[in-house]
């Protein structure tokens, strides 16, 4: 997928610190449904008003313009065919009703464009895999990557959509890094504020891939129960945490130091991916965590450190949720400022105003538990 012959953006890659695709999906739309095609434009706006891209950065921050979709090939390592095929003919239905509901408790919808739309959002994140792997193995310290794409992806299954997402764009780079790659070990961190059931459901029964969740205790789709840890050879490689409603900051870096850390040294991985769901944000709507930029900028900034020390630095940011659109924008704009390796502004637009005390006893409770079941 990248176009490795020409040495100069192969040079790039490797002295860059962060390179990201964007595929805003802007014909993917539905009015006033939460997941609109406002989401990514308001990100890229907000990185170049705070000067976070290669405009501002030069050669340390890398747009990749150039990618290809993903293939129906790619798509069907982990979703059945008779769905992406099914997906691609309903799309001439589309284009005579505009809109279909494809999914109805999400509820996930598609237009004319929605097929070829989730492929390029698909596309855009293998194309920063590649990116990254070529960058890795030239330089102990690769960029970071980070997709910034829609629809997302986490909760679709095998068999079709689901809240808001369309194909597995996380699912589908995992099974790609080890196909091409050869990285046959994949761990997969996901802080989206609802749990990743259709990433947990993809590798539930595959020991190669971990996958680790945090989500809030009780939210869409109430899968995820600190119980489950896989099933056969995949026994032990996924990790559900339920927080608490009302979980913030100091309970996620409780979390990171105490089960993800831990986790992530006893498994061992190639390469991390990671499903950043910007929903946990206390301005978000749709839930009721209160994790503010500063959250952010913490988790980015400890999943870098990790991937260094874990797997040469091999790190890919994967966009998920997140539907306020400033708390969403500024955060994932500290999330660079952290992957940059520079100091956090989360301080201009956090409000201690709107925090309250955390459920520090259940929170703890809750991680006294996940380390016994998982022996951490």
């Amino acid at each position: 997928m990248l176009p490795l012959s020409e040495h100069s953006l192969y040079v790039q890659l490797t002295n860059a610190k962060v390179i990201y695709s964007v595929a805003p999906a802007k014909g993917h739309n539905q009015e006033s449904h939460p997941e609109s095609n406002l989401r990514v434009p308001a990100i890229v706006d907000a990185l170049d008003k705070m000067e976070l891209n290669p405009k501002h950065r030069g050669l340390e921050i890398i747009e990749l313009k150039h990618f290809n979709p993903a293939s129906v090939e790619d798509v069907i390592n982990v979703h059945e065919k008779a769905y992406v095929l099914g997906l691609e003919k309903a799309m001439e239905k589309a284009s005579q009703q505009g809109i279909l509901l494809i999914e109805g408790s999400g509820p996930t919808y598609a237009t004319v464009s929605t097929f070829q739309d989730s492929l390029i959002a698909a596309g855009a994140g293998l194309a920063i895999v590649d990116a990254v792997v070529a960058a890795s193995k030239n330089s102990p310290e690769p960029p970071c990557g980070f997709a910034l794409i829609r629809p997302p992806g986490h909760h679709a299954v095998s068999a079709g959509p689901m809240g808001f997402c369309v194909f597995g764009n996380i699912a589908i780079a995992a099974r790609y890094a080890q196909r091409i790659h050869g990285l046959k070990r994949v761990f997969i961190i996901d802080f989206d504020v609802h749990h990743g059931n259709g990433t947990h459901d993809a590798f539930y029964e595959d020991s190669d891939i971990y996958f680790l969740s945090t989500h809030q205790d009780g939210s869409y789709p109430g899968t995820g129960k600190i119980h489950e840890v896989g099933c056969g050879l995949g026994e032990g490689t996924s990790l559900n945490l339920p927080l608490p409603g009302g979980s913030g900051d100091i309970s996620m870096r409780r979390v990171f130091d105490e089960v993800i850390v831990p986790s992530a040294q006893k498994f061992k991985p190639d390469i991390i991916l990671v499903s950043a769901g910007y929903d946990g944000h206390v301005l978000d709507p749709l839930a009721s965590l209160q994790f503010t930029t500063g959250t952010y900028y913490m988790l980015a900034a400890h999943i870098k450190q990790l991937a260094k020390e874990l797997c040469g630095g091999r790190c890919v940011f994967f966009l998920e949720g997140g539907y306020n659109l400033e708390s969403l924008s500024y955060s994932v704009a500290d999330s660079f400022r952290a992957l940059l390796g520079e100091p956090s502004r989360a301080s201009e637009f956090d409000n201690p105003a709107f925090l309250y005390e955390e459920p520090s006893t259940r929170i703890k409770q809750a991680i006294q538990k996940v380390k016994a079941i998982h022996s951490l």
